[in-house]
């Protein structure tokens, strides 16, 4: 065999085995979550660890679900997360629109946009004192506008500067004659700019969504009852000072996984070409 060949197969069997070490400590996490849903609260301790529930069982998902208002953390993360991603998507791309496409004077674009990537510097728990204050004088405490509008607050910047990105790398002749042709700015933007943008649109949507279904902090102290509060925080609160229910959390933690990775399924065509698609420019 030609030693050329052979370096080849090397490096081939050198390939899968780093994806199959990556995949095996990337899921494991997940399927440990999925196994302890279905065991008895003694099999989740025992030693040596039960690999595969010896004996399945739905208690922890009946008593997360049913017996506790899981479901409707579920539904209010759901909703949160589902309202944010679709305005810090909107607003972002429309921002970045403008961002890579209209002139300013001097160096203004790129002080906007670093105005704009600033708000991601600052740690979201300076913000929690301000909001709280804010939220509470407009009555807005412990409703779930309250929480949207926080959670695009930290989006919107990161949806910004991905979208910015996706557009600055589309050829600016494809809009040029579209507004030849007789269409407006704001249609070749919709009819031509956006359209070509769908892999960008995926990627920034999966990570807003991923951000927003996993917020904890501004959930935390902006949310006061069941009727706004998201699912981490449901989760976290199995967590009492007499005992860590791992059963429940493991049901409600596997649960909380579904979604995003339905969500990613169903757009990882664009997702993966999205993310290889708009470097970070500045």
């Amino acid at each position: 065999m030609p030693r050329g060949r052979t370096s080849i197969d090397i490096q081939r069997i050198g390939a899968y085995v780093t994806i199959a070490v990556a995949l095996v400590i990337t899921l494991f996490p997940v399927y440990w979550i999925a196994a302890n849903s279905f065991k008895y609260d003694i099999d989740i301790f025992s030693i040596p660890p039960q690999w595969l529930p010896s004996n399945p069982t739905l208690k922890h998902y009946h008593a997360a679900f049913i017996e506790r208002p899981f479901l409707i953390y579920a539904l209010n993360s759901l909703i949160i997360a589902a309202s944010t991603t679709l305005v810090s998507v909107v607003f972002g791309s429309m921002a970045g629109y403008a961002l890579a496409r209209f002139q300013y004077p001097g160096r203004w674009r790129y002080q906007i946009s670093f105005w704009i990537l600033s708000t991601r510097m600052m740690p979201p728990i300076v913000t929690i004192i301000p909001l709280y204050i804010a939220f509470n004088y407009l009555g807005m405490l412990n409703t779930k506008p309250a929480v949207i509008i926080a959670y695009t607050a930290f989006n919107l910047p990161f949806a910004t500067w991905m979208m910015k990105s996706y557009f600055q790398d589309l050829p600016v002749e494809l809009e040029e004659a579209a507004m030849v042709d007789g269409d407006t700015r704001w249609g070749a933007f919709l009819h031509v700019a956006l359209p070509l943008a769908r892999p960008g649109l995926a990627a920034t949507a999966i990570f807003c969504l991923i951000i927003s279904w996993n917020e904890f902090l501004l959930a935390l102290v902006l949310t006061l009852t069941e009727r706004s509060q998201t699912l981490p925080i449901g989760i976290a609160g199995r967590v009492t000072q007499y005992s860590t229910y791992w059963g429940e959390i493991s049901a409600a933690g596997f649960t909380a996984c579904i979604p995003i990775m339905i969500f990613a399924f169903i757009v990882q065509k664009h997702l993966v070409r999205g993310i290889s698609f708009g470097a970070v420019k500045g």
